[in-house]
């Protein structure tokens, strides 16, 4: 799995570059941060028109197809933002499956973050 993520993560290091250089990009932190999460929340709208969100309209059949290419729109942002905060591939790997077993601790109530208990 970490060798596919290292893949993808390099596809879109090269992409992100090529955009940068082709196009003079030069932005702050802050800016790419602003940039990359409006570009994100964007893709989010559009994963949600792809489905039947609306309770007053009639419901439509959902394209598959094209609700995973949202869902891959927005993987795209996800691994830039990653790269422009500093997490390579292996950082995102390894602090996924530390909060993956914390979030199973809170769900255990056996967290040492308040709140969870059960």
């Amino acid at each position: 799995m970490n060798d596919k993520l290292t893949q993808i993560y390099e596809m879109q290091q090269s992409l992100d570059e090529r955009i940068v250089t082709d196009r003079g990009i030069e932005k702050s932190l802050d800016e790419w941060v602003i940039g990359i999460t409006l570009a994100m929340e964007s893709e989010i709208d559009e994963i949600r028109r792809e489905v039947n969100w609306k309770w007053w309209k009639n419901p439509k059949p959902i394209d598959k197809a094209a609700l995973q290419g949202e869902v891959i729109d927005m993987w795209h942002f996800l691994l830039s933002l990653s790269r422009v905060v500093g997490l390579s591939a292996d950082d995102i790997h390894r602090i996924y499956v530390e909060k993956n077993a914390e979030n199973h601790a809170r769900q255990d109530g056996t967290s040492a973050k308040e709140g969870y208990a059960v």
